[in-house]
């Protein structure tokens, strides 16, 4: 049944061309593996031999002590460029930790520039956003609030959605490609983790999600030594992310052979 599900998914992209330039990360929620994805996407991107970096504008929860998402994304791929544009100690969004801390939240117009200024230095810059896309990151000259997808309106870019693989997931991602359809921003779907066992509503969510679908990669890549993470990454990804995969059909086929 699960080949079967999965052999009615199209294999259909949002875009045939290299995603290069600019293009954003973000997520349906927090925690669904959009630092694994950016990961992924930046070695799958060196391997193709392009230049690359990765910025993150607000790193939250430094308090915690846990790796940070740079920290993670540089021990998996080891982009040319890593940045950081501002830190915040409580794991919240962006905007309220800065306001918790009483520290100066991310202005719109800076970050912009500082990640155009990125962009004219590398062949691709990966931006990875926190939590959701609607997510409050700073703050407007005018002092009103903005978010990623405010973010993508300004730069002009792309942007990847990481989803969950199980129930909920058609909800979320479709409210989420909705709210950038609206505002005019070209996005595809990666499925942050897929499971090693998968059930029959992974193989339906598959099928629903093909279209859009750009990636599926297997849960605990994490957690993989980085020289493997960093030649596994391309066979997670389709041509348009610099990966191997151009039939989600073989791919589900496959997977499920396994």
């Amino acid at each position: 049944m699960a080949t079967e599900l999965a052999a009615q998914a199209a294999p259909q992209r949002p875009d045939h061309g290299e995603w290069r330039g600019i293009v954003l990360v973000t997520g349906t929620d927090t925690d669904v593996g959009k630092t694994i994805v950016t990961a992924a996407v930046a070695a799958a991107a060196q391997s193709s031999g392009l230049r690359v970096a990765v910025i993150k504008p607000g790193q939250t929860g430094t308090a915690t002590g846990a790796p940070t998402d740079i920290q993670v994304v540089t021990r998996l791929a080891a982009p040319d460029t890593t940045r950081v544009l501002a830190e915040y100690p409580e794991p919240m969004a962006p905007l309220a930790a800065a306001t918790v801390a009483q520290l100066p939240p991310l202005e719109l117009y800076s970050v912009v520039d500082a990640i155009r200024a990125e962009a004219d230095k590398h062949d691709l810059v990966l931006v990875e956003g926190a939590g959701g896309l609607l997510v409050p990151m700073g703050v407007r000259p005018s002092g009103e609030a903005w978010t990623l997808a405010d973010l993508a309106v300004t730069l002009g870019v792309k942007t990847i959605v990481v989803a969950r693989a199980g129930l909920g997931t058609l909800n979320h991602t479709a409210l989420t490609l909705e709210a950038l359809s609206r505002r005019g921003v070209p996005a595809g779907v990666v499925i942050g983790a897929w499971p090693p066992a998968p059930e029959l509503v992974h193989w339906a969510n598959l099928s629903e999600l093909a279209p859009h679908l750009m990636g599926a990669l297997p849960d605990g890549a994490g957690q993989m030594d980085p020289g493997v993470f960093r030649r596994s990454a391309p066979g997670w990804l389709t041509p348009p992310l610099y990966g191997v995969i151009d039939n989600w059909r073989v791919w589900a086929e496959e997977t499920d052979g396994h």
